[in-house]
């Protein structure tokens, strides 16, 4: 084995080493400084106003609400991209792909309460769908082009293989390509997860609920304190959600790539 063998196997040694020791941190400490905030927020005097948003009934509610709108833009958008994704790859549909993600880019290139408002002002819904919906097209990008890339960058030779053996086209995208494209679509809708809980904050403007209303609460009634416990709810939230996206990386992909 070569001296640049032996470097790039102790390099490749030491990311999975650092890969493992984040993956037993964050959480980690995502728990002990949401903790802390709390402990704060709860053992403080508080006025009447600030009692109101911090307790515990309305941090629970508002927590789930962000958790619903989150898991209801992520259920869109893998039901909707990666299908989508894979049938571009197709080869009877590679010349519209350029469309597909050239919509996609602009969900993700516009502002996104830009998007929310204007999505409000078109339908004139609140609630729930009303936050998903342009969310989802908002966090729609990184799962569509990486199970693209994923599926792309398959070797050839195991896809001729395959229909050497005598497997459908279906067979061969199903059973092939996107096993192999896994680790690709799985860090997308990871990066898109962590989009969906950090926009979702915005959810408040069309009454969609979430944490986003504790931090405006805060900023329009002059108490930092509600706006601290909201952010740092929101960031933990994020944080957790990107560790469980790189631990489902982790233990979904193909052992061979692991």
């Amino acid at each position: 084995m070569s001296d640049v063998d032996v470097a790039g196997s102790a390099a490749e040694s030491r990311a999975k080493k650092a890969d493992r020791a984040r993956l037993l941190a964050q959480p980690l400490v995502v728990l002990v400084v949401v903790g802390a905030v709390l402990v704060w927020a709860f053992t403080r005097n508080n006025d009447e106003i600030e009692a109101q948003s911090i307790q515990a009934g309305v941090l629970l509610t508002k927590t789930w609400e962000h958790l619903l709108i989150t898991a209801v833009v992520t259920a869109i958008v893998v039901g909707l991209a990666v299908p989508l994704g894979a049938m571009l790859t197709r080869r009877w549909a590679k010349p519209v792909a350029p469309l597909f993600l050239g919509i996609a880019n602009i969900g993700q290139a516009a502002p996104a309460l830009g998007v929310l408002v204007l999505f409000f002002l078109w339908t004139g819904w609140e609630g729930l769908w009303a936050a998903a919906l342009p969310i989802a097209f908002y966090s729609l990008l990184p799962v569509l082009r990486n199970t693209i890339v994923g599926i792309q960058s398959v070797d050839p030779a195991l896809v001729d293989a395959a229909r050497g053996i005598g497997m459908s086209p279906r067979s061969v995208l199903l059973r092939v390509e996107m096993p192999l494209a896994l680790p690709m679509v799985l860090a997308g809708i990871r990066t898109s997860l962590v989009l969906a809980v950090g926009t979702a904050t915005l959810a408040f403007f069309v009454n969609g609920g979430g944490l986003g209303e504790l931090v405006d609460t805060g900023y329009k009634l002059n108490r930092p304190e509600v706006l601290v416990v909201g952010a740092v709810l929101a960031v933990g939230l994020a944080l957790l959600v990107d560790w469980l996206g790189a631990l489902a990386e982790q233990l979904l992909g193909p052992k061979g790539l692991r």
